[in-house]
């Protein structure tokens, strides 16, 4: 199978930004070619062909794949070194204390270190769910992620940290245990009592995006439940936070969501407790220095004290090294 390679540099990504390169560079990813060849194929001249290849080459996109010898002529074929090119950049604000990428699940909690932090470092957040989080930080696309993921053995996310990053140093820091169940309208005028209810033809549900922590956990109490998603009025409606979630109910515009009791109690919404979940943070090893103020964070009475604020969180564990 042909391989597609990340591009991560950005002197890569400036120097593809040439068309004429980018030209070059597709023609040499469907087949090898000479100067010549390639020359023929743009219209342009061998020397000028010449240039733009020593460009790819310094920047190791190409390679020399082999050289003819046929009487006095030599020809020499380049080729890419990928099949393709996936180019990967984050764009961050330019500042003197550094910005990271928080990438993963969302929690109320981390949107208060955000602000507590502010002075020390740009914590910009990307919720994408714990699933496509993990992804994220697989690719680069952030430096650190929040993850509730429960597996099949019965543990929270080393499980899929050991699947996703066998050949990396990956530490797991629980940032705390959090209480989610039904988020339900105030004064719940349905009578939802249990998850079996929200399958009700006069009940709207709002759903959370997939690859969520929360959407996984429902998927796989809807199976143990024998229940179709097809039941399930609002299946399809998407929010990507809790946040969202509890606002659209809180509107009207839906009468239950699976999610944290934080976010209802922030939205004066009525709340069934179902299940205690932890909640963690995965970072890479080398991403430690970067991250220091918001580990140290983690141990400090201040962050406890803001924590415990939030219905339905548990500081008990918060802080603890995970062993993978």
């Amino acid at each position: 199978m042909k391989q597609v390679q990340p591009i991560h540099t950005f002197d890569q990504i400036k120097l593809l930004a040439d068309s004429r390169r980018m030209d070059i560079l597709r023609l040499l990813m469907a087949s090898p070619a000479t100067l010549t060849q390639l020359a023929r194929t743009l219209k342009q001249s061998p020397a000028w062909i010449r240039h733009h290849i020593k460009t790819l080459e310094s920047a190791d996109l190409i390679e020399l794949a082999e050289i003819r010898t046929t009487g006095t002529v030599t020809e020499k074929f380049y080729r890419a070194k990928a099949s393709a090119l996936l180019l990967q950049e984050i764009i961050l604000p330019k500042t003197k204390k550094p910005a990271v990428i928080f990438s993963g699940s969302h929690d109320l909690a981390v949107e208060g270190i955000a602000e507590h932090l502010t002075k020390h470092v740009t914590l910009l957040n990307l919720p994408v769910g714990s699933l496509d989080g993990l992804v994220n930080l697989r690719q680069g696309l952030c430096q650190i992620s929040g993850s509730h993921l429960l597996d099949e053995s019965g543990e929270y996310n080393t499980p899929y940290v050991r699947h996703f990053f066998p050949d990396r140093e990956m530490e797991v820091i629980t940032l705390a245990n959090r209480t989610q169940g039904l988020m339900l309208a105030t004064g719940n005028s349905k009578g939802i009592k249990n998850i079996a209810d929200i399958t009700r033809t006069n009940i709207r549900f709002v759903n959370r995006n997939a690859g969520s922590g929360t959407r996984l956990w429902l998927d796989k109490e809807l199976k143990r439940l024998d229940i179709s998603s097809a039941k399930v009025n609002g299946y399809d409606l998407v929010v990507k936070t809790h946040s969202e979630a509890a606002t659209l109910i809180a509107a009207g515009q839906a009468d239950v969501s699976l999610g944290l009791q934080a976010a209802a109690h922030q939205h004066g919404l009525n709340f069934i407790p179902l299940f205690e979940e932890r909640y963690d943070l995965v970072l890479p090893r080398e991403q430690e220095k970067t991250l220091t103020p918001m580990l140290d964070y983690l141990q400090t009475a201040a962050f406890r004290n803001e924590l415990t604020s939030l219905t339905g969180y548990s500081s008990t564990h918060s802080g603890e090294q995970i062993p993978i």
